[in-house]
């Protein structure tokens, strides 16, 4: 077996203790900062084997990764709000993507499509039915509203206008789902968001828009969910915000007015989750896939550190110039310049 680290965003890393790997070592941070490979040496405690970058949603953080001589896995949530990902992903042996329907933008020169893996969300360990939770609320929106999210304010003001029970709030997820009849789901960005899994991880019954990137072949509509029309969509299927809210609170209507079918809906969901969609499934698969690619293809990290100066030149060059001028204010630009010049990572400030 082999020693990974995991850098970023936790996601399904606790999951991965179970699966297999002689040890797991993982490091969130908040403050801003990049990492070279004696870095993250040093945070380990070991040279990994698999080194995992997952995405923050931030600028790109581990510098000089296209030399690293370990397998190098880029994790991308956020693609559908962040374009430099695609190029950046250049620079590792695989990436994962969560946004099924964006994996043909990471498949490139230097990133075969065989090696860019659709690993959508999930429910977390700790999602679970409370049975004993009074359900007190008829349909809940549980989620950031603010001017940064303008569909989605203005697709719940119409809700609400159509459903005056329907409340929108903020907190522990968990506890207001298990309260709620119904839960309502908006994806600002057309993307498969964590809010699908979470719900139905935690019994609910949902209401979702009806997007892509496999959002109905993981779940049936009519059977695990009830679909609207989406307002916002990645697959350009998208119809006027009117249209969307009101077909949405027809759902939730028809949930509210056939309790048996959201409780059938609400059992069916909850075991297809139980079934294939928590983080340790997806900590399995991952494992799975990396230790197959390592024993099938070892000579990949190497083909990797043999094209490192290409890759620089015709994928990281550009969007490192860009965040030495944006992140003037954090002290970080040196270090961009240097990796544009393949003069930070391997080699280079440690």
């Amino acid at each position: 077996m082999k020693r990974l680290l995991w850098i970023g965003s936790p996601f399904f890393s606790d999951a991965l203790s179970s699966c297999g790997w002689d040890a797991v070592a993982r490091h969130n941070f908040e403050h801003a900062a990049v990492f070279g490979w004696h870095d993250l040496v040093r945070i380990a405690g070991f040279e990994p084997d698999v080194l995992v970058v997952a995405d923050k949603s931030r600028a790109p953080y581990v510098l000089g990764v296209e030399d690293f001589p370990c397998l190098t896995v880029f994790y991308s949530v956020d693609s559908h709000i962040h374009s430099w990902q695609p190029y950046y992903a250049q620079a590792f042996d695989v990436c994962i993507a969560s946004l099924r329907d964006h994996l043909p933008r990471f498949a490139g020169a230097y990133l075969p499509a065989d090696r860019v893996w659709w690993s959508p969300a999930f429910a977390w360990a700790q999602d679970a039915p409370e049975p004993q939770t009074a359900k007190d609320m008829d349909c809940v929106f549980v989620g950031t509203v603010n001017a940064d999210l303008p569909r989605r304010a203005a697709f719940l003001e119409k809700c609400r206008s159509g459903l005056p029970e329907l409340q929108i709030v903020t907190g522990p997820y968990r506890h207001l789902y298990a309260r709620a009849r119904v839960v309502l789901n908006h994806c600002e960005h057309g993307d498969l968001n964590f809010r699908v899994f979470e719900a139905l991880g935690c019994g609910s019954c949902l209401v979702t828009p009806r997007i892509g990137h496999g959002l109905t072949d993981i779940f049936a509509e009519g059977e695990h969910m009830l679909c609207y029309g989406a307002d916002t969509a990645d697959n350009g299927s998208i119809v006027d915000a009117a249209t969307s809210a009101g077909e949405a609170v027809a759902q939730v209507r028809y949930l509210l007015a056939h309790p048996d079918v959201a409780a059938r809906m609400r059992q069916a969901a909850l075991a297809c989750i139980d079934g294939g969609h928590r983080a340790v499934h997806r900590a399995r698969t991952f494992s799975d896939r990396a230790r197959a690619l390592l024993a099938s293809d070892p000579q990949c990290v190497a083909r990797r550190r043999g094209r490192a100066a290409a890759i620089r030149k015709d994928c990281l060059r550009l969007p490192y110039l860009h965040w030495a001028e944006e992140l003037r204010s954090t002290g970080l630009s040196e270090a961009y310049l240097a990796a544009a010049k393949g003069k930070f990572g391997l080699t280079g400030r440690e």
